[in-house]
């Protein structure tokens, strides 16, 4: 897209200026201008002055004499003659010696040049900035100087426009948004049967997406005026300058139908009105302004309003009401399938190598969104040109997906040999707890090499497939797999260490939500304690039930946990031999794939059913 933008100076710029001219002013010209006028006398008009003692501060110089009157209102000045007793009668008459003569002015011309000059050019050149300011502002009717005009950028199609095309993995949100093109490109077809397109459509998912890139592709597809702009955009300090924003962009939509226009995190003036004292007047106004606009609309005059968001519970109910976002588009995490295909668009933009197995790499970034896939795809590329190499392989992807979940590597981190084998152990007991147990996602590979998030090792899971629905046995299996790698520290050292921190957070989320979320407790059946908000956002979480009853939650979740702890425990004492021996060859190798580690597994008998 080509943004078409107009730059205008800020308002401090023509302000400075006009100070800078005062200063100068001040400074320069002032003293040259208030130079006070001296009456020329003779000297016998100086020597009757002494004698009549109307004599007041006199400056005696070479070549004439300065002297001012008793009360020192006028200055007079007379040439120098040679009188030798003129210090005596001037000391006779009281007069004053020493002092410079300030050759002075009126007071009324003192005032009209020191203030009534600089008022009148200050007010003079505010008028001729201000008048410029509202000229490039786009005219007299533009609000202070400009601030109530609409700040949204304004792009037209170029040959290097965003298509749908360069928008894979979201194919149900491509299809309704393809629906809003052909209505573009085709509003007769629509009109001719009744039907009319909606007014507005809600983006709504998690970050990264690609909310944003879909808008795009909307207007690069259908080639019209595409006006973006940032909900925070409208939040102004003045109250109204947001309310003024939303009616110059609708009226410059409005004059470039049919066009677009796409509000970006509209959560931010979009959000419920609770009525309570204290609240952000700019924000309510600008939301009104917007709802009142978007009702202005009349039905097919080729205005789509598009907006993203990824909190759309937190939205008014009065802006998503049908008649104004119509249609509510999510965008959500790719499946596996979209995952790949994502894949393939941004691998045409690298050099790869023909044995990459793109759909091993999908499965491995479970749960990624399209940002981050981009995001691997360019972390291997650079890995690649870091090992001197113009090709990226498979080992450049898969390494690449690690530093994007655990961090880069600490080459720097040396740990002893007791903590080597310590941590060995610990991923090895996680590894092994998952194999011996049905429904349980195979493993992937196996590291003790410390990464930068913190973590000293970590065993990597990879599902066959996406799962969409897991039951109570796969839950609680994981939960045993999360606390395998303490059970291996207490069963070969008899001791604890910190490293299962982020396991026991981990087990302890999914034993909570299988009590309070989930139903899976005898003990609550089928009642939700818990809710959760802003489910885009991470999910935060909230019990909704009495004190007593979260007592007896806390009781639950410690059983649940404990006994597949336990369990965990049984499974690695029945197969000591095998975690000995795993403990050991990864303790060498220090990081094993899955393949290697199901050999050795398997020389027993395999995994238990």
């Amino acid at each position: 897209m080509k943004e078409v933008k107009n730059p205008r100076k800020p308002l401090l710029y023509y302000y400075g200026i006009v100070l800078l001219i005062l200063l100068l002013f001040n400074m320069i010209i002032a003293p040259l201008l208030v130079q006070k006028q001296v009456i020329q006398v003779d000297y016998g008009t100086f020597m009757g002055m002494i004698e009549d003692k109307n004599i007041g501060s006199v400056e005696v110089g070479n070549a004439q004499i300065l002297f001012t009157d008793k009360e020192g209102t006028t200055i007079y000045k007379t040439g120098a003659m040679n009188d030798p007793t003129l210090t005596e009668r001037l000391y006779a008459a009281e007069a004053t010696f020493g002092q410079e003569i300030q050759q002075g002015t009126s007071p009324i011309l003192s005032f009209l040049l020191s203030f009534v000059l600089p008022l009148v050019i200050f007010i003079g050149l505010g008028q001729y900035m201000g008048k410029k300011l509202m000229e490039q502002a786009g005219g007299k009717n533009s609000l202070a100087f400009g601030m109530g005009k609409s700040s949204a950028k304004v792009y037209v199609q170029s040959t290097g426009g965003i298509r749908f095309s360069d928008v894979a993995g979201e194919d149900e949100a491509k299809e309704s948004l393809a629906e809003i093109v052909d209505y573009l490109h085709n509003p007769q077809k629509y009109a001719d049967v009744g039907a009319s397109m909606p007014k507005g459509l809600l983006l709504v998912g998690p970050p990264g997406t690609g909310k944003t890139m879909l808008a795009k592709a909307v207007a690069g597809e259908a080639n019209v005026p595409f006006f973006s702009i940032s909900g925070s955009e409208f939040v102004e300090m003045f109250v109204g300058m947001g309310a003024s924003k939303v009616r110059d962009l609708f009226k410059q939509a409005k004059e470039k139908a049919p066009c677009i226009v796409f509000i970006d995190e509209i959560d931010t003036i979009g959000k419920k009105r609770d009525g309570q004292m204290g609240g952000n007047d700019e924000r309510e106004q600008t939301l009104n302004q917007l709802l009142t606009e978007m009702d202005g609309f009349e039905g097919n005059n080729g205005v789509i309003i598009l907006a993203a968001t990824n909190r759309p519970d937190s939205l008014d109910p009065a802006l998503t009401r049908p008649g104004r976002f119509d249609r509510r588009v999510p965008v959500e995490l790719p499946d596996l399938k979209g995952r790949e295909e994502i894949l393939k668009v941004h691998a045409k933009k690298i050099k790869m190598s023909d044995n990459v197995d793109l759909h091993t790499i999908a499965r491995m970034a479970s749960g990624a969104s399209g940002a981050e896939l981009a995001n691997i795809v360019n972390e291997a590329a650079l890995r690649a040109v870091r090992n001197a190499r113009t090709i990226v392989d498979q080992s450049d992807l898969e390494e690449s997906i690690e530093i994007v979940i655990a961090g880069y590597q600490k080459k720097n981190t040396v740990l002893s040999d007791h903590e080597k084998q310590v941590v060995a152990y610990h991923e090895i007991g996680h590894a092994l707890v998952a194999a011996m147990q049905s429904h349980s996602a195979p493993v992937q590979k196996i590291t003790i090499i410390p990464r930068t998030s913190g973590a000293l090792g970590y065993t990597m899971q990879v599902d066959e497939g996406d799962k969409y629905l897991m039951t109570k046995q796969e839950i609680e299996n994981k939960i045993a797999t999360f606390t395998g790698g303490r059970a291996a520290e207490e069963l070969v050292f008899e001791e604890i260490t910190t490293g299962a921190s982020n396991d026991i957070e981990q087990a302890t989320k999914l034993a909570r939500a299988m009590i309070t979320r989930y139903g899976m407790s005898e003990a609550f059946d089928m009642v939700a304690m818990e809710t959760v908000t802003n489910q885009y956002l991470g999910g935060d979480t909230s019990l909704v039930c009495s004190a007593d009853t979260q007592n007896e939650i806390d009781k639950k979740v410690v059983e649940l946990v404990k006994r597949q702890h336990e369990k965990a425990a049984s499974i690695l004492r029945e197969n000591r031999e095998k975690l000995d021996e795993l403990a050991r060859f990864l303790y060498e190798k220090e990081t094993i794939t899955g393949e290697e580690f199901m050999e050795i597994l398997d020389e027993k008998g395999g995994r238990v059913q």
